[in-house]
């Protein structure tokens, strides 16, 4: 497993421009997030896939537009910390949406969110299980 998890930093290549990856989550980012510490990688990828998607419920259930903004910037901003540059884009599309934008197109935002953080979530479950 070691092995493994210092090969991550090579597995992902940040695209000149934009710091987006073919992956779901750039691991030279996020190498770089952690300062290469990998126990810290680990944790941080953990973290991030459990409180995500506690985050997208409360995005579900929300019905202020205050809630709405909170909910998204703090997912775009978990997001961008750990790499996972298709969520955080996700979460900005949806970010500015108010009144009755947020009620038009509400479920189309979430669908999209729900969409890049199961990508992202089964990457990172196939970087950490055991082998």
């Amino acid at each position: 497993m070691a092995s493994e998890m210092a090969s991550w930093a090579e597995a992902g290549q940040p695209i000149e421009g934009r710091k987006a990856s073919s992956r779901p989550v750039d691991l030279v980012h996020l190498s770089r997030y952690t300062l290469g510490e990998r126990e810290l990688e680990r944790e941080v990828l953990e973290l991030f896939c459990t409180q995500s998607f506690v985050c997208l419920e409360q995005l579900r259930q929300s019905r202020s537009d205050k809630d709405w903004k909170d909910l998204t910037h703090t997912l775009k901003g978990s997001a961008r910390a750990v790499g996972a540059w298709r969520v955080a884009e996700a979460a900005e599309r949806a970010e500015p949406l108010a009144g009755e934008a947020v009620a038009d197109s509400r479920e189309a935002r979430i669908n999209d969110i729900d969409t890049s953080l199961r990508e992202a979530e089964a990457y990172i479950k196939s970087l950490l299980k055991d082998r």
